[in-house]
C-alpha cells in the first residue's frame, strides 16, 4: 500500500469509520505522503537539481509508477516546478482521501457505510473490514517508537507524518506501554529528525513533514466556527 494509504487507515477509527484527527490536517497530511513517497522512489527531489533553488521539489523520473494516484501526484508536481513542499501539499491533497477511501473499500481493506449528520445530512463513514495490513503497520509502530528498534525508512517516514498531525498518541495509546503522551511524541520527534536515511531522503521528509505540521497549526490556530 501506498504511505498515504498507511496514514489514512491509521486516523480512521476501525469501529467507527470516522477520522481522529480534523479532517483538513488530514488532507495535508495524505499530500506530504505522496511527496514522501515519490521521494523514497527517487521520482522526485529536494537537492536542487536542474537549476532548481535549494528546497524546491523537482521531478526527477517522470516515467509512470505503476499506480494511478502518484502519477496523478507527479502530474500535479510537474504543473508547479520550483515549488516548495509548504505549496504543494494541499494541491496533492485535494480530493485523494476520498479516492484513497474508495481504493480501500474496494480491495475489502475498509466498508462504505452510510450515516447522516444530526439525522439529516446524508455522510460517509469507513469502518474497517480487514485490519491485517494495519495491524503489521501499527506493530512496527511499536517496535519503533516503544521498543525504540531501528524502522524502515517507510517507517520512519510515516511516523514523521504521524509526528507532524500529533497524533502518535492517537494510533498508539502510551498509557499501554507505560509512557506518556510527552515520552511517545518525544519519540516520534527523534525519529522523525534521526539519521536513518540518505541525506536527500531525509532533506524531503524534514521540509515536507515540516510544512505537514505547519498547515497542522494553522488549522488549529482558526477560531471554532470560522468559515
Amino acid at each position: 500500500m501506498l504511505l498515504a494509504e498507511d496514514l489514512l487507515l491509521l486516523v480512521t477509527d476501525d469501529a467507527s469509520g470516522q477520522l481522529c484527527v480534523p479532517a483538513a490536517a488530514v488532507d495535508a497530511g495524505l499530500g506530504g505522503a505522496n511527496l514522501l513517497e515519490l521521494a523514497l522512489m527517487n521520482k522526485v527531489s529536494l537537492s536542487g537539481v536542474q537549476d532548481a533553488k535549494p528546497g524546491r521539489v523537482v521531478v526527477r523520473d517522470p516515467a509512470p509508477t505503476g499506480d494511478l494516484v502518484l502519477d496523478a501526484a507527479v502530474q500535479v508536481i510537474a504543473a508547479c516546478p520550483g515549488s516548495k513542499p509548504a505549496t504543494l501539499i494541499r494541491p496533492l491533497g485535494k480530493n485523494l482521501r476520498h479516492t484513497l477511501y474508495e481504493r480501500l473499500a474496494s480491495s475489502e481493506v475498509i466498508r462504505a457505510a452510510q450515516d447522516r449528520i444530526l439525522g439529516l445530512f446524508p455522510a460517509r463513514r469507513w469502518p474497517a473490514q480487514d485490519t491485517r495490513h494495519e495491524a503489521d503497520v501499527c506493530q512496527r509502530l511499536v517496535q519503533a517508537l516503544v521498543q525504540q528498534g531501528t524502522p524502515d525508512e517507510r517507517t520512519a517516514a510515516l511516523i514523521a507524518l504521524l509526528h507532524a498531525l500529533r497524533c502518535e498518541d492517537k494510533i498508539i495509546n502510551p498509557r499501554d506501554y507505560g509512557l506518556s503522551r510527552r515520552e511517545l511524541s518525544s519519540r516520534g520527534a527523534q525519529i522523525a529528525n534521526g539519521n536513518w536515511a540518505t541525506e536527500a531522503v531525509r532533506t524531503a521528509i524534514q521540509e515536507t513533514t515540516g510544512a505537514v505540521a505547519a498547515a497542522v497549526s494553522s488549522i488549529a490556530a482558526v477560531p471554532a466556527g470560522s468559515g
